[in-house]
């Protein structure tokens, strides 16, 4: 029924202007509830490589387990470094609540400063350890926010392959856009499986700050799944590549995996 829909919807491009397409297309809000709605399963066990260059070409590579489980309509999502030995303990816990109103829990665990640090909502948009996603960005994985921006459908276009509605974002005030560093996002959110392919994103300066792409994606245990990440900030010319091996939704994860005692002693 999904292609029957697509199909008939680039008929229509090929008929009318662009002003109608634009008109037949679902709203921006219809599609980031989509995003919200697609099936991640339970509870997902996974190892998350993460490749960071410099501007020089110098590669650093962080390994991690990255552990989240939703309970009820609440995600809550850990990290836990393991190598480098230089990074090795540090953990990240994020516990992401259904209702808008009430901010979003995010804790860092520091080994080296033997420190909890409570990561605020004003600063949600800071880069997550080195890379070139923010703590939101992280949260997020590759769904679009349902209350921070304003959402227009542009069209329709191809990433990978496959076909994407394209959306332009812009924050909904203006210290929603200081917290997120973002002025302005171009989205490109997969018309079948309603996962987010690439993303543009400006700075509040009007700038354009990163391009990321989001593909190798294949069903795991029957849920689509996403396997890299690549990210690239065009004022720095850093970039960061994710990597997602070793996915399992089918092992339970215990509760107090998602604590911050557990953030702090490890798994």
């Amino acid at each position: 029924m999904k292609t029957i829909l697509v199909l008939g919807l680039l008929t229509i491009g090929l008929l009318f202007p662009a002003n109608s397409i634009a008109q037949s297309l679902p709203s921006g809000k219809n599609i980031a509830d989509n995003t919200y709605a697609r099936n991640e399963g339970i509870s997902l066990n996974r190892t998350l490589t993460m490749e960071l260059k410099d501007k020089r070409g110098k590669t650093r590579i962080r390994k991690t387990t990255s552990l989240r489980k939703y309970f009820g309509d609440e995600k809550r999502l850990a990290i836990f470094y393991l190598t480098p030995k230089s990074v090795m303990g540090t953990a990240f816990l994020t516990y992401d609540y259904p209702d808008a109103s009430v901010d979003d829990d995010q804790w860092l665990y520091m080994p080296a400063l033997r420190k909890t640090r409570r990561i605020s909502a004003s600063n949600r948009g800071d880069y997550f350890l080195g890379t070139d996603l923010t703590y939101e960005d992280i949260k997020l994985e590759t769904r679009i926010s349902k209350d921070d921006y304003n959402y227009k459908t542009i069209g329709l276009e191809t990433v990978d392959g496959k076909t994407c509605y394209v959306l332009d974002g812009t924050p909904k005030n203006n210290t929603i856009a200081k917290e997120l560093g973002y002025s302005k996002v171009k989205l490109w959110v997969d018309t079948n499986i309603w996962m987010l392919r690439k993303a543009e994103s400006w700075d509040v300066a009007g700038n354009h700050l990163k391009t990321t792409l989001i593909s190798d994606i294949k069903k795991v245990q029957g849920i689509w799944t996403y396997h890299k990440i690549e990210v690239k900030n065009h004022k720095t010319n850093h970039e960061t590549i994710f990597r997602i091996s070793d996915v399992d939704y089918k092992t339970e994860l215990n509760d107090d995996v998602f604590t911050k005692e557990t953030l702090v002693n490890g798994l």
